[in-house]
């Protein structure tokens, strides 16, 4: 990836928190943020709904208060944002925060998300319009696993997205022949921003730190939320499909009991935990400027400082 004055890069650099769900890219981001007056540019594709609080780790109040935000609660629960959507907000969050001369971290887990925003996504291959109608009716009652379980198969770097993504993974293997991760590579535009990364992850304690983190969500009032929300949004908003509220659903709906829903939260967090490892590790493979971090290292957070803002004074 491109990084030198030279190479074409319109943007600002980007100075990019990255890592698994759970993993303390948060904490690290505020730490950091603080320290230098820096804008968080949240890249989670849950936490930019309006109500999905608890189950997405959103940011509190307090911590808002602290350290400004954006792309935090910028859209209502019908409304459904793509990768280039993201993007396409991001970039204007950032250049406003260069106006004013205010650093910018942009901190999230959705990897999609980061990757359109730093090299923009080529264009998707055209496919047969009859084709397409019929494979859609034939995938709409398909559960979102089974999905999730070919995706697996024909493009596993999409595996972890959601079912919109899901669908749109088959729908271009079958009828084109070829991954659409396949089609982006080939078709990607040079690299808008330069980029420092930082691949948050603790390791083999990923395992325990997610499961304290579900039942302080418990704890925090989670099926609380979710019965005030399924009493004003439609069961089909996109944002229900946010890790864990499909569980909480039923919870609420008396179809399993707590300790089932906790149970069959903590392994699709888990799994989706581990999906995400995956893609950060296969699609930085080639990152030359890229820190991993362990957040249990007392010199995580000074660490995070030096190599995000190294040669920036302070």
């Amino acid at each position: 990836m491109s990084s030198t004055a030279g190479s074409g890069v319109a943007d600002p650099p980007l100075r990019i928190i990255a890592g698994p769900t759970g993993a303390g890219k948060s904490a690290l981001a505020l730490a950091a943020a603080a320290a230098r007056g820096a804008l968080i540019v949240s890249a989670d594709s849950r936490q930019i709904y309006r109500g999905f609080d608890v189950g997405t780790a959103k940011p509190t109040a307090a911590e808002r208060a602290a350290v400004a935000h954006a792309g935090v609660d910028v859209a209502d629960p019908g409304e459904r944002w793509s990768a280039a959507r993201f993007a396409e907000e991001a970039r204007a969050w950032i250049r406003a925060a260069a106006a004013r001369r205010q650093p910018v971290l942009v901190v999230g887990g959705t990897g999609l998300w980061l990757q359109a925003l730093v090299r923009p996504l080529a264009d998707e291959p055209p496919m047969d319009a009859e084709a397409r109608r019929a494979l859609q009716a034939e995938l709409a009652l398909v559960p979102t696993e089974a999905l999730r379980t070919e995706v697996e198969r024909v493009d596993p770097a999409r595996a972890g997205l959601g079912r919109t993504q899901l669908l749109r993974a088959i729908e271009v293997a079958r009828l084109t022949g070829t991954r659409i991760s396949d089609w982006h590579a080939a078709g990607a535009e040079k690299p808008r921003h330069a980029a420092r990364w930082i691949v948050v992850d603790p390791g083999a304690a990923l395992h325990d730190r997610l499961a304290a983190r579900v039942y302080a969500m418990f704890a925090a009032g989670w099926e609380e939320e979710v019965r005030g929300l399924m009493a004003r949004v439609p069961a089909d908003a996109p944002a229900w499909n946010a890790c864990g509220y499909q569980e909480v659903r039923a919870l609420v709906e008396g179809r399993a009991t707590r300790e089932e829903t906790a149970e069959a939260v903590l392994i699709r967090t888990r799994q989706y935990a581990k999906r995400q490892r995956t893609w950060f590790r296969n699609q930085l493979v080639d990152e030359p400027r890229l820190l991993r971090l362990d957040p249990a290292d007392p010199r995580s957070s000074a660490a995070a400082v030096d190599w995000l803002f190294e040669g920036v004074d302070a």
